[in-house]
């Protein structure tokens, strides 16, 4: 007789999103959930379909990546038909800041590009289920990505550089003993205690002149006044990279452009499950209901085209919206026009994308403070430099640059570049060639960017928004020594500008309550996503967060019996701390490394520790010096304690020990 089917028992209530850093975790009778960062296939698990799911419908405000990503949470996990979705995007095509396109005649232009990780597990969650761009069927974009990245490894062999095209020592981090603590006080600090301060207010002078801040500012595109609370999450986030940030060994890249890379496979997924994209359409306000502190979203306000729409929403239908927009208001040059900002310092005014969020903020606390965001252009400023270039003296540089020949599809830079004496502190990277499909043989395309937009140009005297195309590729070849092949390298580069005035506005200092969460509190029917929205323990300005905020967003709206982990638990593994202690330490054994190595060799752990530099003397001889100088030498407390740990180490290595000096 086949079995009945039996129902499953109802789910009991879980948080969507878990924080690894609100309890002690442990397992007893009471827990039936996983550890709230714990990765892997466990959480792949597919729930049933919520009821009457193929009835209801979902408006998607935004076409960049986390839009896209709530549709394919929708569609995969809440098993939504893909017909009852639509995507509202103010651009003509999808993507939002992951954009690409141009020619070779013209110039292709990129606004920015994307670095990522291996724990990056949203992101490849989503990718390991779309289909690859260039395998055979049946493969994914995360096995595209990882056979390209497995087999081609990324290094820079170039990564500071100054005095007109020299490359300056980036071996180590280049911290000394105060500028390493000032880094640990911040990992020990508690977030809460760095509400509105900002990099200034914690780190010294001479830590923001040092390699390490060269390279963090630079891959991250952080600037000095911008908030602490987001540097000590990003060093969390990426304390496993601790070790590889000087030459960006542990970042891996996609073969082409991000809009190729990800945005049209995604995009094809979508539309082949049959959602609906509307391209220039603004939205402008949520018209809500409110009942006993909820907050019902019943209509959406629009324009095409200058013409105000209502977009009716049904009872049970949802809404993923974006407040706030990085590359909103981007001004656009080239080679021979400087870009005109349409956006005030202060106020984006009334046809911004900003306006949306502005008119939530009015309704209601829970929804943030956009001004915290948008109110200062001149510290969220930045501009992105394409050049397309064709043979000549600079693309002869990069192929000296390079780790590969840069035509070859293999890794070029590595990453970007950063000129260590530019007043712009200007950066430039040529990432894996072709980075369009369509690129010819013999183009190279690289881009540049600037951080700092009060700086004066070492050639041009001038901002860098106050340049042309022409203008930047002078203080670009300058940096890289150059200068006297301008004319030729001109005539041989087409460049393309883009100043964008919100780019980092994410990272402006912020406080508990200025940016909403993802479901904001009493609402029933909406989730906010992207770049300016709270969650647990995540960074902002990642492809990562982008699609986090998303699947959060489907999970809590249809309270899916499924969790979205919190970030990948590789800040508490002892590997990576100790690794990362060395790295800090400038590549030499941290206090207290050589006690770990004599009580930890020749067991089982042993290989837990870097390996101690092979020309340095008897490790015991190196412990004693380092407990003298903490306790005095010639104290036989430092003796006592020596012998006790050579005994113990004899234990653990069954007895076995080998004589050092």
């Amino acid at each position: 007789m086949a079995p009945k089917n039996r129902p499953f028992p109802p789910s009991l209530p879980m948080s969507h999103e878990p924080d690894a850093t609100a309890a002690f975790w442990r397992n007893d009778a009471t827990n039936t959930l996983p550890p709230p960062d714990m990765t892997g296939t466990y959480r792949r698990h597919r729930p049933l379909a919520p009821e009457g799911i193929a009835k209801r419908r979902a408006t998607i405000v935004g076409g960049g990546i986390a839009g896209l990503a709530a549709a394919f949470y929708l569609i995969r996990d809440a098993q939504m038909p893909g017909e009852n979705i639509t995507v509202i995007e103010g651009l003509s095509v999808p993507g939002g800041s992951m954009d690409g396109a141009g020619n070779a005649q013209d110039g292709y232009i990129v606004r920015g590009g994307r670095e990522m990780n291996w724990n990056y597990d949203n992101l490849w969650d989503l990718f390991q289920d779309i289909p690859a761009v260039e395998m055979p069927e049946g493969h994914s974009v995360l096995d595209e990505y990882r056979a390209l990245n497995d087999a081609d490894a990324n290094v820079s062999k170039a990564r500071l550089m100054h005095k007109q095209g020299q490359i300056r020592n980036f071996s180590t981090l280049g911290l000394t003993k105060p500028q390493q603590w000032e880094l640990v006080r911040l990992l020990l600090a508690r977030k809460e205690d760095l509400d509105d301060k900002t990099i200034t207010d914690w780190f010294s002078p001479g830590f923001l002149q040092s390699n390490f801040w060269f390279f963090w500012r630079s891959m991250f595109a952080f600037k000095n006044c911008h908030s602490l609370l987001e540097m000590k999450l990003y060093m969390h986030r990426f304390l496993d990279a601790l070790d590889g940030l000087n030459d960006m060994s542990a970042l891996v890249f996609p073969r082409y452009n991000q809009y190729e890379t990800f945005i049209l496979p995604l995009v094809n997924w979508l539309k082949a499950r049959g959602v609906n994209f509307r391209y220039d359409t603004r939205v402008t306000d949520l018209e809500m209901t409110e009942r006993g502190g909820q907050r019902t979203v019943t209509a959406i306000h629009a324009e095409v085209d200058g013409t105000a729409q209502v977009i009716p929403v049904g009872d049970g239908d949802l809404v993923f919206a974006l407040p706030g927009s990085m590359t909103e208001g981007t001004a656009y040059g080239d080679m021979d026009t400087v870009p005109v900002l349409a956006r005030g310092n202060a106020e984006p005014g009334p046809d911004s994308d900003w306006l949306l969020w502005k008119n939530l903020a009015a309704k209601s606390p829970v929804f943030g403070k956009p001004q915290k965001f948008y109110g200062d252009v001149n510290r969220s400023i930045w501009e992105s430099v394409t050049l397309t270039c064709k043979p000549s003296p600079l693309t002869e540089k990069i192929a000296e640059l390079s780790v590969n020949d840069p035509y070859s599809g293999r890794t070029a830079t590595g990453g970007v570049i950063t000129f260590t004496d530019s007043g712009w502190v200007m950066s430039v990277t040529a990432n894996r060639q072709p980075h369009f499909r369509d690129q010819p043989d013999d183009v190279l395309v690289l881009w540049a960017y600037g951080l700092d937009m009060d700086g004066v140009g070492d050639v041009t005297g001038k901002t860098m928004a106050d340049c042309t195309g022409r203008e930047i590729l002078a203080e670009l070849c300058h940096h890289l020594g150059l200068s006297e092949h301008l004319d030729q390298i001109a005539a041989a580069t087409k460049v393309r500008l883009a100043l964008m005035p919100y780019i980092t506005a994410e990272f402006m200092p912020r406080a508990a309550g200025d940016r909403p969460h993802v479901v904001p509190e009493g609402c029933t029917n909406l989730a906010l996503l992207g770049q300016f929205v709270e969650t647990a323990n995540d960074v902002v300005f990642t492809m990562e967060s982008s699609v986090r905020t998303a699947r959060i967003g489907v999970y809590s709206l249809l309270n899916l019996p499924k969790q979205v982990p919190d970030i990948a638990p590789t800040q508490y593994d002892i590997r990576n701390l100790l690794k990362a202690a060395r790295a800090i330490n400038n590549g030499e054994p941290f206090p207290g490394e050589r006690l770990l190595h004599r009580v930890l060799d020749k067991t089982y752990f042993a290989h837990i520790l870097p390996p101690l530099p092979e020309d340095e003397p008897g490790t015991m001889r190196r412990i004693e010096e380092e407990l003298g100088g903490l306790f005095g030498k010639g104290e036989r407390a430092v003796q006592s304690l020596i012998d006790q740990i050579a005994g113990l180490r004899d234990k653990l290595s069954g007895g076995h020990d080998t004589k050092e000096g």
